[in-house]
């Protein structure tokens, strides 16, 4: 099970692959951060978010789950208002 409640029915191929690679990070932090914010956003993103997003799946996960959890500082140039997003949807959450 990938802990996904959205099915991927009705999306383009790439939200698809965003989708997936959100919920299949490698260690099960990030698939809950990354996928639950995925399963609630996807459809409505805009084509520059998803490059945005695509670019943060990237990330190596030791690093981006630093970043999440406040561990280390954001570099600028990840420090985007959909990155801030994705800490607000994190603070958000309740499990």
């Amino acid at each position: 099970m990938t802990g996904t409640t959205r099915s991927s029915d009705g999306l383009d191929i790439r939200r698809r692959k965003v989708l997936f690679r959100s919920w299949h990070r490698g260690m099960r932090e990030l698939d809950l951060v990354l996928g639950t914010f995925a399963d609630a956003t996807i459809d409505g993103l805009t084509d520059a978010e998803i490059d945005q997003y695509e670019h943060l799946l990237d990330i190596p996960d030791t690093d981006l789950l630093a970043w999440v959890t406040g561990e280390r500082q954001i570099p600028a140039e990840h420090n985007t208002p959909l990155f801030e997003r994705i800490l607000a949807f994190r603070r958000a959450m309740t499990f």
